[in-house]
């Protein structure tokens, strides 16, 4: 049901703080990823060692941890999840909520965090009818990507009869499970992506080529997919496994990939994440060129490879959103807007291949460029790139159906 999300679950003080554990267990039987912030007040109710065991991940507790900062960090750990679930969320982390606090690991990280929040309230039932607590609440309820599962009637921990027990896992499962078969802004819209490196054989054995591990295009093609598009993706020569969701097509050649492309379309998005060799050789030879000691280095006289970006945005049948990628070593701004403009695309993502070495890495640095905007994306896990693009990806979309509805 979650296989392949990412959930950072937040443990807050309670004693329903007991249930987190088996709200672990059984994300993880979904086959999502669970990594876990657990306050200093839901430290006196589970223990880190408990969470760590059940999720397989370590604990995050303290903000100020040089060991946690230094391997993830907060701002990493509130970008890298699919979903922020608090459970149990105690009315203190509420009230930090709702007043942008930062006063400790998992308020910060909140406050940092661009993703969805689910909120599982779990306290006792004047606490939960304080007028305090229902503004609160108000509050955080208007804001976007929030959603609070309202706790249950019943006999307290302390005695006392009301609103205020957190739901049970199995229900916080089914919650989580409907947010991700609905959260689908993409539903109905078809994306392109290439992928990967191109091979150019030059003989049997030899070829022309680029060192693109095919990361951060099929990294792309998932988030996509997540969001409810759906994809086709185009992969060159690759050791990642084929997203899940996506069709993918393998190919070598840039004339392979075009003709690939092509066959996709018509699609409304097109992203062209490959690095494709720019030349062939002319002249392909089917027998292995020997060298000798008498012999020179052959001479290969190059030819250019269809250029695939130009293609698809010239197209007669050219998605409505149409993005490149721009590798450079040097004058990255200015050769990424040069791109856009010749190429005729609507996005470049430029990233500086000399500075970040992204070729093969699990990180990258990319600022997206448009004709009149200009985003700078954080240095991150590509995972969480191909996360950033897309919610711009579905931003241009809500604002198309705004305009549309108006008009």
């Amino acid at each position: 049901m979650l296989t392949g999300k990412k959930i950072l679950l937040i443990i807050s003080g309670g004693i329903a703080a007991y249930k987190s554990l088996e709200l672990i267990r059984l994300f993880k039987k979904s086959g999502a990823n669970v990594k876990c912030i657990v306050t200093n007040g839901g430290v006196q109710f589970v223990t880190p060692l408990s969470v760590a065991a059940l999720s397989e991940e370590d604990v995050y507790t303290d903000l100020f941890s040089l060991k946690d900062e230094s391997e993830m960090g907060h701002i990493r750990l509130s970008r890298e999840a699919d979903l922020i679930v608090i459970a149990p969320a105690s009315a203190n982390l509420i009230a930090q909520m709702a007043y942008g606090l930062a006063e400790d690991l998992a308020s910060t990280t909140l406050l940092a965090s661009n993703r969805p929040i689910m909120i599982c309230p779990a306290m006792n039932p004047m606490m939960w009818d304080h007028k305090a607590t229902q503004e609160n609440l108000s509050t955080l309820e208007k804001r976007d990507g929030i959603q609070i599962i309202q706790p249950a009637d019943g006999l307290m921990a302390c005695g006392e009869t009301g609103t205020g027990r957190m739901r049970e896992p199995e229900e916080v499962l089914d919650a989580v499970t409907q947010h991700f078969q609905n959260n689908k802004p993409l539903a109905g819209l078809s994306a392109i992506v290439t992928s990967g490196p191109t091979f150019e054989a030059i003989d049997p054995v030899r070829f022309i080529g680029n060192r693109s591990s095919g990361k951060q295009g099929h990294a792309i093609a998932s988030a996509l997919a997540s969001a409810g598009a759906s994809v086709s993706l185009v992969a060159g020569p690759v050791h990642v496994p084929d997203p899940d969701g996506v069709q993918t097509t393998h190919i070598e050649s840039a004339r392979e990939m075009l003709s690939a492309c092509e066959d996709a379309l018509p699609a409304d998005i097109a992203i062209c994440v490959a690095a494709v060799s720019d030349w062939r050789v002319k002249d392909y030879t089917d027998q292995k060129i020997k060298k000798g000691a008498d012999k020179a280095p052959p001479t290969l006289e190059l030819v250019e490879n269809p250029d695939i970006l130009k293609t698809i945005s010239n197209h007669a049948k050219r998605p409505q959103l149409v993005i490149g990628f721009a590798a450079e070593t040097q004058n990255l701004n200015d050769n990424a807007a040069a791109k856009l403009k010749s190429k005729n695309c609507d996005w470049i993502i430029a990233n500086n291949v000399a500075k970040n070495d992204s070729f093969g890495n699990d990180k990258n640095q990319v600022t997206l460029i448009a004709h009149n905007e200009r985003i700078e994306f954080d240095h991150a896990d590509k995972t969480i790139i191909a996360r950033d693009i897309v919610t711009e990806i579905i931003k241009h979309f809500e604002t198309i159906q705004i305009k549309q509805a108006a008009e």
